[in-house]
């Protein structure tokens, strides 16, 4: 059989199958053309993809631009290579190639594809019907005919799969270079060559820091230059960069300082500025920028006392009203007694509370009480010392007092306070004392045989002998002041005043426990000690009380309060187990149960006080309450004066608005009267326009200040309500209709109009709500006897105060000492320690709104920026305290 011979025309059957055959042909030859392109291709693509992941990652910019261009170069010349040797024997695959594909890929033997183009060499019709035979069946394997999918056969060439490890890190250096990688790819291919990059511009930034204690803000200076003032200390810091030349010259005055380099281009300097000087930045021989520097002194801090210092009106507290300024922010201030006998002592400091915040001036009155102080009836010089941020000091003038000191009725106690202040006076005079106090002791009929005041004298004795340190003699005065109030108050009196200060320590240490419980902090091992120390001076101290009351009963004979040994009051053991529930309860930090426990205990302590003295605390509190009242009463009198005062302001400003509008009125009709010629110019008319303006403007502004004076009163008022409602449990209805009437006033005056009318029906209501007040508290309270007389006195001259004292300054100084803006009577009231039992110490609830109106009278008068009149009312009110 020959290829090509007769026989070809009779291919009916094969005409589908070669047309199969020919897109399957077209197909092979592709596979075969990927099988030897892509094994070819891939030593190339190798060596680009290491050079994508060098240039991805940056490192062709670690070199310089030569070396940079020649690995570029090396790399081109690389890929070259390789390309030309791997694709110089590559060539297209033929037909016969793609059919033995395609036989192999189907499984077909014998070349059943040649079968379809041969031909029989012979002519003879078997023969051509056996050929035809033949190629049916080649072209019923044509449709069997499949492709495959090509097999480059690369894993052979690549056992260890580099091929792999190459696209992931590739795929890595990607990732890593990010919106980069444009950038590396073509700083990688086009390296700078070129000029330098241009030299940044020029730049100047100086700044003045001044100091820490001056709370003012930095101060940027201008590059074109200036004046400048800041405060003496500032810091200067100066920074140059950018621009061309050598090292800046810092010029301060008559002072030049190279700049320090902070890196190529960059230069930075700092100074102190302690006096003003001229400033100025140099390069080479020229100036870049000069500023005229003025420092301000700190001047020290002022103190004065705005009034004599003396003894307050009421109790044994002195009164020292103070004033304190400074520049910048004052840091403390103290008041320093001297005792004039000896100016060599030590002082005895006293802390001066200022307004948060180093406020730049503060005023108050200071009324601490010093009548324990072994200077007590002695002669003193106190003097204010204030301290501002810089630590300067300044002090005011020297005023000299006498101490108030209490009175005694005890022979003893008289002689014991009196050698007291002779050692004072002289601490060198102990042989003096120490006779004086052998001669006490020596007659304990003086002083009832009592154990203790014996052993207390031997002891101040002892000690003056045989302590030579100089704070002997203070110990011993102690041990003197100690005694001499237990002859004076008796055990009792004494033990009952320690018990107080243990049960308030304890509860200040159980609300601390209760506080860090609820934010969540742990107690330490110290804070669960402390107060276990505190719950054990709890329990002597009543187990001294207890036994102090027993000894009153026997001299008094048991009449005073009846003694039942069954009365579970009276019970140790109850009072033993209560401690110790409340020590158990500390140790499992359980504070909540430790003033349950704490509760209960002062509610038996009171009950067993209320036993004895119910009548005559009933009696007492009846008394105070009519001085709250009497001092709330007071309070509105003063309201009356000051709603007084803002209605005759209003009648002045409505005269004078009404004025006004008449002269504008006249001026008016007598220029329609005047010919053309005479009118006003323009520029006259809009003049005068502007002084009405402004004198409508001032009208405003002046009713806007009293408006928020009328505010502070009303609020004032809703105050003396709440409280005299809790005091009376009513609140007289004028006093609502008083409210009502201060808010039309209010709200007229931010409008602008006339607040007259309620004021003057504030000012009615007011009037019968005090004269309400004090019928509602004659009802309820009444009088004691032998009190009417004097208590109405007081409070006549109260309500006289009150209407007579444009300031109410004396009024609020009468309230007395140690009590709230409201007359209640506070913890730290001066001669309370004085009153004994006779002082009735307020719930917790009082206190607590006693404390509220305390902080929002000390926020509202730190503010400011509130009208003077409203301040000087706070300050009026805090002068309780």
């Amino acid at each position: 059989m020959t290829p090509g011979g007769p026989g070809r025309d009779t291919t009916t059957q094969g005409g589908p199958a070669l047309s199969r055959l020919a897109r399957q042909r077209g197909l092979a030859r592709l596979a075969l053309g990927w099988e030897r392109l892509w094994p070819a291709l891939w030593p190339p693509l190798g060596v680009l993809g290491v050079w994508l992941v060098i240039a991805l990652l940056g490192l062709p910019l670690f070199l310089p631009g030569w070396a940079r261009l020649l690995l570029a170069f090396a790399f081109l010349g690389l890929l070259g290579v390789v390309g030309w040797r791997s694709l110089r024997g590559l060539a297209v695959p033929d037909e016969r190639a793609a059919d033995r594909r395609l036989e192999r890929a189907s499984g077909l033997a014998h070349r059943p594809l040649e079968a379809l183009t041969d031909r029989p060499a012979a002519g003879d019709k078997l023969a051509l019907a056996l050929w035809e035979v033949h190629r049916a069946r080649a072209a019923a394997s044509v449709a069997a005919l499949k492709v495959g999918l090509p097999r480059p056969g690369l894993a052979k060439r690549d056992p260890r799969a580099l091929r792999a490890a190459l696209g992931l890190s590739v795929l890595a250096a990607l990732v890593v270079a990010g919106p980069e990688a444009p950038e590396r790819l073509r700083r990688a291919v086009v390296p700078a060559l070129a000029a330098p990059a241009p030299t940044p511009a020029l730049r100047i930034e100086a700044w003045i820091t001044p100091p820490a204690y001056t709370g003012a803000a930095p101060v940027f200076l201008d590059p074109a230059g200036g004046e400048v003032t800041v405060p003496q200390g500032s810091r200067l810091q100066v920074a140059v960069s950018g621009g061309t030349g050598g090292v800046p010259d810092l010029l301060l005055g008559n002072a030049t300082t190279p700049l320090e380099a902070l890196d190529a281009r960059s230069f930075g300097a700092e100074a102190e500025l302690l006096e003003g000087a001229r400033l100025a930045i140099r390069r080479d021989g020229s100036e870049l920028a000069a500023w005229s520097l003025t420092v301000q002194a700190d001047a020290p801090p002022r103190a004065y006392f705005t009034e004599a210092p003396g003894r307050a009106s009421r109790g044994l507290a002195i009164r020292l009203p103070w004033r304190v300024e400074d520049d910048w922010g004052l840091a403390s201030a103290t008041a320093e007694i001297r005792l004039k006998a000896r100016p060599a002592a030590p002082a005895h400091a006293i802390e001066i509370g200022l307004p948060p915040g180093q406020p730049r001036q503060a005023r108050g009155v200071a009324a601490p009480d010093l009548s324990a102080h072994p200077w007590a009836g002695l002669e003193v010089e106190v003097l204010l010392r204030a301290r501002d941020g810089a630590g300067q000091e300044g002090v005011s003038e020297v005023a000299a007092l006498t101490l108030p000191e209490r009175s005694f009725t005890h022979p003893v106690a008289q002689a014991l306070i009196a050698l007291r202040k002779r050692l004072s006076l002289d601490p060198g005079a102990r042989a003096d004392a120490r006779r004086e106090l052998d001669a006490l002791s020596a007659v304990p009929e003086a002083f009832e045989h009592d154990v203790t005041t014996f052993l207390a004298l031997r002891s101040a004795r002892h000690r003056l002998t045989r302590d030579r340190r100089p704070e002997a003699v203070a110990e011993a005065q102690d041990i003197m002041w100690e005694t001499a109030l237990a002859l004076e108050e008796g055990r009792a009196e004494r033990t009952a005043r320690a018990l107080a200060e243990a049960r308030q320590q304890l509860r200040e240490a159980l609300e601390e426990a209760r506080r860090d419980q609820e934010q969540g902090r742990e107690r330490t091992a110290e804070q669960r000690t402390e107060a276990e120390r505190r719950i054990q001076e709890l329990r002597d101290a009543i187990r001294r009380h207890l036994e102090a009351l027993v000894e009153r009963l026997q001299r008094e004979n048991a009449e005073a309060m009846p003694f039942d040994p069954q009365n579970r009051l009276m019970d140790r053991r109850d009072l033993d187990r209560r401690t110790d529930r409340m020590r158990e309860a500390n140790r499992q930090d359980r504070p909540q149960d430790a003033e349950r426990e704490l509760a209960e205990l002062e509610e038996m302590l009171r009950a067993l006080e209320e036993g004895r003295t119910a009548r005559s605390e009933q009696q007492e509190r009846r008394r105070q309450q009519r001085e709250r009242g009497q001092q709330q009463m007071g309070v509105v009198q003063d309201m009356v004066q000051r709603q007084t005062g803002m209605m005759d302001s209003g009648h002045r400003r409505a005269e004078s608005e009404a004025e006004r509008r008449e002269a504008e009125r006249r001026a008016q009709q007598q220029l329609q009267r005047q010919p053309w010629s005479q009118r006003p110019t323009p520029q006259q008319q809009e003049q005068q326009a502007q002084q009405r303006a402004d004198a409508e403007q001032q009208s405003r502004a002046e009713a806007q200040r009293e408006a928020r004076t009328q505010r502070a009163l009303r609020r004032a008022l809703g105050e003396v309500m709440q409280q005299f409602g809790d005091l009376a449990g009513e609140v007289p209805a004028p006093l609502g209709r008083a409210d009502q009437a201060m808010r039309e006033a209010q709200d007229r005056l931010g409008e602008g109009q006339d607040a007259r009318e309620p004021q003057q029906r504030a000012i009615r209501e007011l009037q019968e709500g005090a004269r309400q007040m004090a019928q509602q508290m004659q009802r309820q309270f009444g009088q004691q006897e032998g009190e009417g007389e004097e208590e109405g006195e007081e409070g006549g001259e109260m309500m006289g105060e009150g209407q007579g004292q444009g300031e109410g300054q004396d009024q609020a100084q009468d309230q007395g000492q140690g009590r709230d803006p409201l007359g209640r009577r506070t913890r730290e009231a001066p001669g309370a320690q004085d009153a004994g039992s006779d002082t009735r110490v307020p719930d917790e609830a009082e206190l607590l709104r006693t404390r509220r109106i305390q902080e929002e009278l000390r926020k509202r008068g730190a503010e400011r920026d509130r009208p003077a009149e409203e301040l000087d009312y706070i300050d009026r009110l805090l002068r309780r305290f």
